[in-house]
């Protein structure tokens, strides 16, 4: 026995009970627009965010690996064999690929598959088919918990094409539901159709922000669900398993409405602190008379909180005694501290960022 999800519906009453919700996450999903199109150099807040939902996406999936890890990585200093980190890092390079493609290329099942054979290379999950729709039937349930005692049994794999086919459709054509309904249940009937044997999960979600920012919602991607997901896991999966099981699209609208409005409010506090912060920074240096080398590296710090000497010469352009005179004047004003690990080059980390993000 398996499920096979309807095609999605172009017209939809939305109760009125729902209104409420719904305003709220547009209103504050307007305002993190508008964050985004004021910042003189968005990337600022992207790179951070980004690895914010990487993490916590792959978290749901059960990879343990935090923005520590991955930053150390970046940085030079984190363990390269850490399977945990290059699931991470791999997401991260899925979802920025479909970021650069979305301008030229629909959301679409080629999208799709071309983001998954990012996210599985050399992972786990790396024998099983990347970027390819699965040729054979998979469920969910408890690790090897046999199909007979599955929570969830998606379609069979022969209907698969058909039913992305309809997703693709539902995706892309002009429709009288509000955007963010039509994301709601454009994230369901993936999760529904389960269209690949290992990392739905993870396409399904970081389809959620490229869908708003292909419908002209988000101007910046700033927007990811994964954190609301993860918090209310169970509730998470609840819900989409009760939509299965009962038809109803209501309950399931209101807890995704209820998640965006969260996670914009989240990404709007994060953005103000993130902000003030690199306002703080640029004050200490100036009253401690830094050179201008010491605020340009202030820019990539807040892409990524760690740094080491060698990567800040090769930022900077510096000999290595020249950058490690500016991580010195960083360290002296506070902005950066020496990592506790012992990491060859040593790592230093600007704290109070590191906080911020995580």
């Amino acid at each position: 026995m398996a499920f096979v999800p309807s095609a999605l519906p172009r017209v939809l009453d939305i109760a009125r009970e729902l209104g409420p919700a719904l305003d709220k996450a547009l209103i504050l999903v307007s305002r993190l627009g508008g964050v985004g199109e004021t910042l003189p150099n968005p990337h600022l807040l992207i790179a951070p965010f980004l690895r914010r939902e990487a993490v916590l996406s792959s978290k749901i999936e059960g990879t343990q690996a935090s923005m520590s890890d991955v930053y150390k990585f970046e940085a030079g200093g984190g363990r390269a064999h850490s399977e945990d980190v290059r699931e991470v890092i791999n997401y991260i390079h899925a979802v920025n690929w479909g970021l650069e493609k979305i301008a030229s290329l629909p959301i679409c099942i080629r999208l799709a598959n071309e983001m998954h054979a990012r996210l599985m290379v050399d992972v786990r999950g790396h024998d099983k088919r990347p970027g390819e729709l699965r040729n054979k039937q998979n469920w969910i349930g408890k690790l090897k918990t046999p199909i007979e005692m599955a929570r969830y049994i998606p379609p069979p794999h022969n209907m698969v094409p058909d039913l992305m086919s309809d997703w693709e459709k539902f995706t892309n054509e002009p429709s009288v539901i509000p955007v963010l309904v039509r994301c709601a249940l454009m994230h369901y009937q993936f999760e529904a159709i389960h269209p690949y044997e290992d990392g739905n999960g993870r396409i399904g979600r970081a389809l959620i922000m490229l869908f708003l920012r292909q419908e002209g919602v988000l101007s910046t991607p700033l927007l990811y669900m994964s954190a609301y997901f993860e918090a209310h896991d169970d509730e998470y999966r609840d819900h989409l398993l009760r939509t299965s099981q009962t038809g109803d699209w209501q309950p399931w609208i209101r807890f995704f409405l209820e998640g965006v409005a969260v996670q914009a409010q989240d990404a709007l506090d994060r953005s103000l602190k993130i902000r003030e912060l690199q306002d703080d920074f640029n004050q200490r240096l100036q009253e401690n008379r830094a050179s201008a080398n010491a605020f340009r590296l202030l820019e990539p710090l807040f892409t990524n909180p760690y740094v080491t000497v060698p990567g800040a010469a090769e930022y900077l352009g510096l000999t290595y005694a020249g950058a490690q005179g500016v991580v010195r004047r960083l360290s002296q004003t506070g902005i950066l501290k020496k990592d506790s690990g012992r990491w060859r080059p040593a790592l230093f980390v600007a704290r109070e960022l590191l906080n911020v993000l995580e």
